[in-house]
């Protein structure tokens, strides 16, 4: 489990974040968003519709026990986090499509989370609920820095630039962060730890790769933006999940439960990393073939 200057080190990390998320916003952008807004909704529903429901069914058929599923289902259930839009930055994609599916799935999570986590944790034997009074207590304060980060970047592009990039930066260094501080003290449950689990981790990120991508590309999305979807639906909001783990349980409970959100944030990242070369060259490939395509017509 983590210790509570760890916690306290990972709620305040988690402000500098959502401060950087908010500060990659102007109010332009969500005007756009409500011109031509499928992007986003295909986005809220592979993070709301998809993720919960593949979360759910990992934990079943890998017949996860209780404290181990809850840990899953809490992943799936998660927002978009901002790592996500790190992945989709390097691989080419639509940045401001990824950025506002961050946004979104954020802003409505004090809805959905709450209600996906108690529609999918309901059949899980044991004490092993988790509160949805904690989990809108710590959204609600973590949009107070996101809609401060908005307003500075209205009062000054330049600051709101600056501490984008310092959040985009920390929430790598937080996945790390939570890596280095918790592994070592637990090596000896990770050895321990079955297949199933790891399993249910890594396969979590990997299948919402690729449901987000099919199911945007079957609602008529481009691919360069089915790429970005398929990236913000894979790509949870690890550290943000360990949060709630830490408010919700203690002692042992706290320790096992976190498990899964702390090798899903360890895993997603190389996973995406690998996902991430292979878009960036197919978008490559894409503009040669555009650039060669415009050459010939010139030549016609």
């Amino acid at each position: 489990m983590l210790s509570e200057l760890e916690t306290k080190l990972l709620g305040v990390m988690m402000m500098v974040i959502m401060l950087g998320m908010g500060a990659s916003l102007t109010f332009k952008d969500f005007a756009i968003a409500l011109r031509k807004p499928v992007g986003v909704i295909v986005g809220l529903i592979c993070q709301y519709g998809i993720m919960p429901l593949l979360a759910f069914l990992l934990a079943k058929a890998l017949a996860l026990p209780p404290a181990y599923a809850i840990g899953l289902i809490l992943m799936g259930c998660m927002p978009g986090g901002t790592t996500s839009n790190i992945f989709t930055y390097f691989s080419k994609g639509t940045l401001s499509l990824s950025i506002l599916m961050t946004m979104g799935s954020t802003l409505v999570a004090i809805v959905m989370v709450p209600l996906m986590l108690a529609l999918y944790s309901q059949g899980i034997e044991g004490n092993w609920k988790i509160p949805p009074g904690n989990v809108i207590q710590v959204l609600f304060v973590l949009l107070v820095p996101t809609v401060l980060g908005i307003a500075l970047r209205k009062w000054n592009a330049n600051v709101g630039a600056v501490i984008e990039m310092i959040g985009g930066v920390l929430g790598v260094l937080v996945i790390l962060f939570l890596i280095g501080s918790w592994v070592p003290r637990n090596y000896q449950l990770l050895l321990s730890t079955g297949f199933p689990v790891y399993a249910g981790s890594i396969g979590l990120g990997l299948c919402g790769f690729l449901l987000g991508y099919f199911l945007s590309r079957g609602l008529k999305q481009d691919p360069r933006r089915s790429r970005t979807i398929a990236l913000e639906t894979g790509i949870q909001n690890g550290p943000l999940a360990v949060l709630i783990v830490t408010l919700s349980f203690t002692g042992s409970q706290q320790q096992e439960v976190l498990l899964i959100p702390v090798l899903y944030s360890l895993f997603i990242v190389v996973t995406s990393s690998l996902v991430t070369i292979w878009f960036r060259k197919i978008t490559t490939r894409e503009e040669i073939a555009r650039d060669q395509a415009k050459i010939g017509a010139a030549a016609a």
